[in-house]
Formats: structure tokens, C-alpha cells, sequence
């Protein structure tokens, strides 16, 4: 279904650029943020109007837009006439996509997905590179060594900001420190410091639930905005959630896991670290549900040739990946009632591109929910599928820039 209209029977979630011009964004790193972002949202915009949007005044956005446009993060288009030709003309700005990337790397268990995404939030180029060891030295030294050669075949001569890495489990991004991902074996890996040694970028470093948050806030769903929880399911199962505009991390940064969520009696074909029956990662986690088609019958050996096959129509597969639905949606619905988001996102291949899926997910969410009164609307999957690993890296990098652009920037001119 097209998100970005309403349904004959029931509405669905705006996307951030049909947000009307007298919502304000709830999120406010700073004045010079706010008014990016309002240019990301609604570029080619005139000053005036990004003055109703962030509730600035007009000298004031005229202030940060010759700041933004200085540092080469916004331009200057060609003169605009006003409303049906009347009023004053104006000179409407919108971001610059052709001096500047954004480089990000999204750490899975299995391989590393390095990309390059613009300054509007679109993916120049996406690279998989297969784990030959999982020791960090070795994961970060291929991707340090790899990204310049990206940069130069597909940045069309534009500088990298900034390089953000996204990875599962317990992640400070604070420190810029991966404290403990289990199945990658990593604890208290120093990210940050490693890579911009290796890179001379910034780099900022956040768990992809997070990451991918912080993407739907800026290029995503309108409603993920203000209040939204998205659940992630791969390999690694977590979650994230957006509060009053801000994505929750916790005192220890530690908020999100939701992996061992009891979902139901399971039948004991999965096992579990916590060892907690039917818990949401032994349910559904890519390897419990290869386990769980190798008990079936069905040969297949890696989980994007399961996906392939689902999509395919392939019955026996597609019931795989209906059961995995309806799990997931037993947890969606206790997130729902725990946060009363006003959207809950759900990161998950099936729910993206099964139609069956996501009706079969929706239904049992709404059925276990007391606060879903309508699945379509609160509950949609990810903007991002398809591209959910290669937006993760980059998106903690696009995210800081809106949070700050003024500040330490090394690539971009000094403000004045």
C-alpha cells in the first residue's frame, strides 16, 4: 500500500513531506538544526516559511540559512514569484547534495554494509563486504581500508563528512564504544577511536535500532516524529524508542532489548542463552528460522535465499514467514501497550515485502493490544526496506549533523 495517501477504508501515516507548513518539529537540537531540518522536510522552501515552521523569526532563519549556506550544507535556488504570481518574489533554499557525503558502515553478524548516502538522506552507493573474521581488528581495518576506494568510485568528486557505524546489542554512543554484541564475540570495542584513526573522519557510532530511528525522525514516517518504537528483527532482535522527539538511550545505553521477551510456549526446536521458552529471539531471529526450515525439510542454506524464495510464493516458506508474524506481532502488541507510541515500526523483511505478512502481524497486534485501535495506521513497516543496513551506518552520521551543524565539522568551512 502507498503510505503517502489515505486508504479509501482507513487513514495511514504521512511521510515528513506532506507534513503542512504550520507543524513545527518537535525535535530541537538547536535553532541552526531546526532549520535544516525544515529545509530537509520541505526544501525548496522560502525563509518565510521555515519561519512558520520552527516558530523563529525571519531575520533569525535568514541568519542560519546564510550560516548553513556558507558551510555549503545548503544553496540558493532560482527566484520563485509569490502565491498565483502575486506578492513578492523570493529565493528559496534547499539542501546541497553536491559537495558533501555521508559515509556509514552497519556491522551484522555475518558481513559488514558499508555506504555512502547524500545530505538529503538518499543512498549513493551500498557495498557488502562478508566477515573473514569477526576479530574487531580485522572488521574495522577492511572497512577503514575499503571506504576511500568507495569514496572515490561513486562520490562524483564530493567530500565525506562524517562516518557512522551502527551495529545490534549494548552500544555507548557517548564513547563511541561497542560494549557487548554477543554473536560477534565483541566487548568494550573502542569504534569510534579505531576508526577515526584509520579514516581522519569523525566518527559517531549508535545501535542500528537507534540508527534507524533517528532515520525514520529525519526521512521516514511523518508519526515516528514525536513518539515511535521500532522493533528490529535480524539476526540480533532490539528495539528503540522515541519520546518527545528524542530517541531514548537509557543511563547505561542499554535501552531496547527486547530479544528475550517472552512471546509464547514455544515448542523447544529453539534454544536460547536466557533459556527462557518461546522468548521473541528463539522465535524469531534469522537463525531460528533457518533451524527452523532445515526441520521442515527444506534445503536452503542462508536466510536472504529463504527470503528470496518467500517472495518467490513458495508455500511451505511463506508459512514460515507468516508464523515469524505473528510472533513478532505478539510483541509488537506489548510494546504498543507499554509505550503508546504513535507509531510502532517494524523492521523485518517479511512485514515489508509480504503482503500476508504484515495483515497476519497487524491482526494479532490489534488483537492483543489494548491500546491499538487501528493496526494500519500504528503499526507500518519500515521506510527503509530493502536498504535497512545500508541506511543504519549512515543514518547515525545524518543524524548528528542535524543535531549539531554548527559544531566540529573538520570537512566543512568555519563559521564566521
Amino acid at each position: 500500500m502507498d503510505r503517502t495517501r489515505m486508504s479509501s477504508a482507513r487513514p495511514v501515516p504521512l511521510r515528513r513531506a506532506d507534513i503542512p507548513a504550520a507543524a513545527g518539529p518537535p525535535r530541537r537540537a538547536s535553532s541552526t538544526g531546526a532549520v535544516l531540518g525544515a529545509i530537509l522536510d520541505h526544501g525548496p522552501v522560502a525563509r518565510s516559511t521555515i519561519a512558520r515552521l520552527t516558530g523563529l523569526s525571519p531575520a533569525s532563519v535568514t541568519g542560519h540559512c546564510g550560516v548553513l549556506i556558507g558551510r555549503g550544507l545548503i544553496k540558493e535556488g532560482p527566484e520563485t514569484a509569490g502565491p498565483r504570481g502575486l506578492g513578492r518574489p523570493h529565493v528559496p533554499v534547499e539542501i546541497d547534495t553536491a559537495r558533501y557525503l555521508l559515509a556509514g558502515a552497519h556491522v551484522a553478524v555475518t558481513h559488514t554494509t558499508l555506504a555512502l548516502m547524500d545530505l538529503r538522506g538518499r543512498l549513493v552507493s551500498e557495498e557488502r563486504l562478508p566477515h573473514t573474521s569477526t576479530e574487531p581488528a580485522e572488521v574495522l581495518g577492511r572497512m577503514a581500508e575499503r571506504l576511500p576506494r568507495m569514496l572515490a568510485a561513486h562520490g562524483s568528486g564530493r567530500t565525506a563528512l562524517a562516518l557512522g557505524v551502527a551495529t545490534g546489542h549494548w552500544v555507548d554512543p557517548a564513547a563511541g564504544v561497542v560494549l557487548h554484541h554477543p554473536q560477534l564475540g565483541w566487548r568494550d570495542v573502542p569504534v569510534r577511536e579505531v576508526l577515526a584513526k584509520a579514516t581522519g573522519l569523525p566518527v559517531h557510532v549508535d545501535s542500528h535500532s537507534r540508527a534507524l530511528a533517528r532515520a525514520e525522525q529525519l526521512v521516514g514516517v511523518a508519526s515516528t516524529r514525536a513518539s515511535a518504537v521500532v522493533l528490529f528483527v535480524g539476526n540480533v532482535v532490539d528495539a528503540a524508542f522515541v519520546s518527545s522527539g528524542t530517541v531514548h538511550q537509557g543511563p547505561r545505553f542499554g535501552a531496547g532489548n527486547v530479544a528475550h521477551l517472552p512471546v509464547g510456549t514455544g515448542d523447544g526446536s529453539t534454544t536460547c542463552v536466557c533459556r527462557v521458552t518461546g522468548c521473541l529471539q528463539s522465535e524469531v531471529s534469522e537463525p531460528a528460522m533457518l533451524h527452523r526450515a532445515a526441520r521442515q525439510g527444506l534445503r536452503v542454506a542462508t536466510f536472504p535465499e529463504l527470503l528470496r524464495r518467500a517472495v518467490e510464493g513458495e508455500a511451505a516458506v511463506v508459512s514460515l514467514f507468516r508464523r515469524r508474524a505473528r510472533f513478532v506481532g505478539r510483541a509488537a502488541a506489548v510494546l504498543l501497550d507499554m509505550f503508546d507510541p504513535e507509531v510502532l515500526v517494524v523492521v523485518e523483511p517479511g512485514a515489508g515485502r509480504l503482503a500476508p505478512c504484515l495483515a497476519e502481524l497487524r491482526a494479532v497486534a490489534a488483537e492483543r493490544s489494548l491500546v491499538c485501535d487501528d493496526a494500519e495506521r500504528s503499526v507500518v513497516p519500515s521506510s527503509f526496506t530493502g536498504r535497512v543496513l545500508a541506511t543504519a551506518g549512515p543514518a547515525v552520521a545524518l543524524g548528528a549533523l542535524h543535531d549539531d551543524p554548527l559544531g566540529p565539522w573538520p570537512a566543512l568551512p568555519a563559521v564566521s
